[in-house]
């Protein structure tokens, strides 16, 4: 592990919402089509064109855009400076993050291709999972045997800033969006990316360059644990499009070994993925019909996710493994199961993102992810920003080789 100091920190579709920003958006490219063709309107006839009552019947009119728009075009001293598209992008992204939620995003197609790499398993990078705790850029987890764990980065660890002589990068993350950050943390292989990072129980930043390599990870992964290997170790690193297969190739071995006294389910540092991915594994668990989870939007409940199809692992001895990088659709997986079954979980607080993101691509290349409702454990247990508690703590020692977390399951599982 390399510790050095950082130069230099600066410091189901959801129609209605779709139509007004599609509105928006032919509304800043018809303005767009004016200003290049050199045809003029005027303030209040554009103004008049492009002006609507929004739902809440507050009017709402693009005059102060236009004049912006005009006083950059006409003063900016460095017109070549001045690209008509980027202003546009730059636009809808700003009304965008007005919303205030961090994981409700607009995506340049860059970031766009970064989101879609995440999910296939396979980039060049560090090897981190990242989000927000309250407004700051933190760590959810790093990836087993990644860089990033390499080099001592921790599930929890808050980033501070970021450096990159290579991209001519350094900066804090100070009201960084989560793709921006991505695409600043991620690069080719072999190149080194610095970053700042605060960690609870220490005053002082710990500075780590981590050096980018392949990230090439299965979402599952089967090992046998115990005296006899008598206990199944599943390990859930992402909930991602190729999940399901991978699990139904795991479980078909599992349930070929008559021996298994239980199984360990693992969804430590999963930051989470597809929902629907973490509803099938729920549903091997689980009668078919069972409610997986509510989703509530508006202060209503306004689905309740159910099990399908009936569920291969119906009885059976299981513990789940959680941490503080357990995210999202992996604390959804980890709540379900305890509520209806019991099953104790094991290990540290989770992450805590009770928030459910549609994804949606523009034609462009384009895309925006936009927080749709927030979901709910079965008991009607709200995560966000709270995580679920473990039933038993076990602290992981990380001055140790062993995994003090694991083996306690096992031991449980073994009684």
């Amino acid at each position: 592990m390399k510790q050095n100091k950082l130069p230099h920190l600066s410091s189901k579709k959801i129609s209605t919402f779709l139509a007004v920003l599609a509105l928006l958006v032919i509304g800043f490219t018809g303005g767009y089509q004016f200003a290049i063709t050199g045809h003029r309107i005027t303030p209040n006839s554009q103004s008049a064109i492009i002006s609507r009552d929004l739902p809440s019947g507050k009017p709402v009119t693009f005059n102060q855009f236009w004049q912006v728009w005009d006083l950059l075009k006409a003063e900016y001293y460095d017109p070549a400076q001045i690209d008509e598209s980027k202003l546009v992008l730059g636009a809808i992204k700003g009304m965008v993050s007005a919303v205030g939620d961090p994981y409700t995003v607009f995506l340049n197609k860059e970031e766009q291709k970064v989101t879609e790499e995440d999910l296939s398993g396979s980039f060049d990078g560090v090897g981190i999972q990242i989000g927000y705790k309250g407004t700051q850029l933190a760590v959810i987890s790093p990836l087993p045997d990644s860089p990033a764990e390499k080099a001592g980065v921790l599930a929890g660890d808050l980033i501070i800033a970021v450096k990159d002589p290579s991209k001519d990068i350094d900066k804090s993350t100070d009201g960084m969006s989560l793709p921006e950050a991505v695409q600043i943390i991620r690069g080719k292989r072999g190149t080194k990316v610095t970053l700042a990072l605060l960690r609870e129980g220490n005053d002082q930043p710990i500075i780590l360059d981590v050096e980018r390599q392949n990230i090439d990870v299965a979402s599952v992964t089967l090992t046998y644990e115990g005296q006899n290997k008598d206990v199944a170790h599943i390990r859930l690193s992402r909930f991602g499009g190729e999940t399901k297969a991978e699990w139904n190739k795991a479980i078909l071995e599992v349930l070929g070994k008559p021996n298994i006294k239980g199984i360990v389910l693992d969804v430590r540092n999963n930051p989470g993925g597809y929902l629907q991915a973490a509803v099938d594994i729920a549903s091997e668990f689980l009668p078919r019909g069972t409610v997986v989870v509510s989703e509530e939007s508006g202060g209503q409940i306004r689905e309740q996710v159910k099990s399908d199809p009936q569920g291969k692992l119906l009885q059976g001895k299981v513990v789940i493994l959680i941490n503080k990088g357990s995210a999202s659709a992996s604390e959804i997986l980890a709540g379900a199961l305890r509520d209806h079954k019991g099953y104790k979980l094991l290990g540290t607080t989770s992450f805590g993102k009770g928030t459910v993101q549609e994804p949606r691509q523009f034609s462009d290349g384009t895309g925006i992810h936009v927080t749709i409702r927030k979901w709910l454990t079965p008991k009607g247990t709200w995560v966000h920003e709270k995580g679920l508690e473990p039933d038993t703590v076990v602290e992981q020692d990380v001055n140790t080789i062993e995994d003090e977390q694991l083996m306690a399951a096992v031991k449980l599982l073994e009684q």
